[in-house]
């Protein structure tokens, strides 16, 4: 390996969640005692204004809540503040203001944090409660405010950002590189991309524009050694993954001999999955568009100028 060749960053997705509940303070936790550079995390908002770390839109698969987030009070006797997750270690639910305090302790400010703004949200009301939670935290300004990363699966939420959060980088998150470059290219400082989409010939295109535009560039989600030795390869800055202690471990043994252990993960799998073939990943990117603007509207180029309106969503 070359002297000058620096590997992938470990950001934990929704923490080391492959060994704890998705989307919890454990599992951000545990990520970080791994030595992962970066967490990443969903965020929703309760009916009663209170910013939670959650993937889903509703609390059924991973919780013994039912129903809609948004529909749901956080605090009270029948509050989202007192559901715990199904999978053990039983956890609670966390919310936005507890992952910054982690974030604030000491010993984590090294820690970057990912906010995958799930596009169910009203922007303008959930970058507003997050622009409070951030700036009440002490020298947020420079201990807080240069690790956060927002990631923005529609451009209709780019104007909203740039609003309550302007001191944050933003991200687009997706696998659709011809939406990541209409609507977001200008309007982002990284691009969080679906492995199986930089996998293709125009992936390896977009893989150069990020290089030299000096785009920062994240894969998700890499669990596979196979996988994350060709995210090494593909030069890429950061590797969202599950199983953290996998990647550091492999990231390890890669900075002692890269030749010998990159050598043990050959390339034979990117023909053994369909969802490495275009035709399927363009099914798969049609479905996805359809289902983001079903939510937010259709996909338009922001203008910068253009009068901010209420969110659909």
């Amino acid at each position: 390996m070359s002297p000058t060749k620096s590997l992938p960053e470990c950001w934990g997705h929704r923490g080391a969640s492959a060994m704890f509940p998705e989307n919890t303070l454990a599992s951000f936790e545990a990520a970080m005692r791994d030595g992962a550079e970066g967490i990443e995390s969903d965020v929703h908002v309760s009916a009663d204004d209170v910013v939670i770390m959650f993937h889903d839109p509703s609390l059924n698969r991973t919780t013994n809540g039912k129903g809609l987030i948004r529909d749901q009070n956080w605090y009270g006797e029948e509050g989202m503040e007192h559901l715990h997750t199904v999978k053990e270690p039983k956890q609670s639910i966390p919310t936005f203001a507890e992952t910054v305090t982690l974030l604030m302790k000491p010993e984590n400010q090294h820690v970057k944090f990912n906010v995958d703004v799930k596009v169910q949200n009203n922007p303008d009301r959930l970058f507003s409660l997050m622009n409070t939670i951030v700036s009440a935290q002490p020298d947020w300004q420079t201990n807080l405010a240069p690790r956060l990363l927002i990631g923005l699966w529609h451009p209709s939420f780019i104007p909203y950002c740039r609003k309550h959060l302007p001191y944050c980088r933003r991200s687009y998150i997706g696998g659709d590189l011809e939406v990541a470059r209409k609507y977001f290219w200008d309007n982002v400082d990284a691009f969080s991309i679906w492995f199986a989409a930089l996998t293709t010939a125009d992936g390896e295109k977009f893989r150069k524009e990020c290089k030299a535009a000096g785009k920062q560039l994240m894969v998700w989600t890499v669990n596979d050694p196979q996988c994350m030795v060709e995210a090494v390869r593909w030069d890429v800055d950061a590797i969202l993954t599950d199983v953290t202690k996998t990647w550091l471990d492999l990231r390890s043994a890669l900075s002692v001999d890269y030749d010998k252990i990159a050598s043990q993960h050959g390339r034979l799998f990117l023909w053994t999955s369909l969802w490495y073939y275009p035709p399927v990943q363009s099914f798969f990117r049609q479905k996805m568009k359809a289902r983001l603007e079903s939510f937010a509207g259709p996909f338009q180029e922001v203008d910068p100028s253009a009068p901010l309106v209420s969110a659909r969503v």
